[in-house]
């Protein structure tokens, strides 16, 4: 199917900035939709922000501070992250959907993956 590969979390002091990245991987695959959902220890995963045909959408905690992008050429999804606060602190997971093809003779079929997360630690 398509594999993910995020990067770019760490630690970062409150109002500094990170810029993860999410690679797709795999062979005649179509994405429809990238996101990025976070989740912190205790609580359900949320999601962050979602681009799909060049719109995009946020959460209204970010709104004004991440910005979504992707690069269609190299599958790839960024999330810069602005002005960070303590309670943006969480695992970071890449999401994909879209459509994939076992040959190129079959029909396409849908996929959903997740990427293994990335960690984002913001110190007071």
């Amino acid at each position: 199917q398509v594999k993910l590969v995020e990067s770019g979390g760490g630690l970062v002091q409150a109002g500094g900035s990170l810029r993860l990245s999410c690679v797709a991987s795999g062979s005649m695959f179509r994405i429809n939709t990238m996101g990025w959902y976070r989740q912190a220890p205790g609580k359900q995963r949320e999601l962050v922000a979602i681009t799909k045909d060049g719109s995009t959408n946020y959460a209204d905690s970010v709104k004004g501070r991440f910005t979504i992008s992707k690069d269609n050429a190299k599958n790839t999804v960024y999330l810069q992250m602005n002005s960070l606060k303590p309670k943006d602190a969480a695992v970071y997971y890449c999401n994909a959907e879209g459509s994939y093809r076992r040959t190129a003779d079959s029909w396409p079929e849908v996929f959903a993956s997740w990427g293994q997360g990335t960690q984002v630690t913001v110190s007071s």
